[in-house]
């Protein structure tokens, strides 16, 4: 099985760089487990009602929304940010 490729939307990727940089090691930690195993029981993932392919990791107070693109072995990182921020 080959891994997968972690990829950003801009939007996504300047979210990520603003994260304080605790949260986003822990983040970068989650994103190497993710392009070895986009389903990883190690990271707690749901999938997120009424999509048909997005997920989110939770790391503290802070949500990471992706999408797995299967046949091309992409994770594509949406939305970063804080809870209070992410599902609006």
């Amino acid at each position: 099985m080959s891994d997968y490729t972690v990829e950003f939307v801009r939007s996504a990727e300047k979210e990520f760089l603003q994260l304080p940089k605790k949260i986003r090691f822990r983040f970068e930690e989650a994103l190497k487990l993710l392009a070895i195993s986009p389903f990883s029981e190690l990271l707690k993932i749901k999938k997120l009602k009424g999509t048909e392919d997005a997920f989110r990791i939770r790391i503290g107070e802070y949500r990471m929304i992706y999408q797995v693109k299967q046949e091309t072995l992409i994770v594509l990182v949406i939305k970063v940010g804080h809870r209070r921020e992410i599902y609006r």
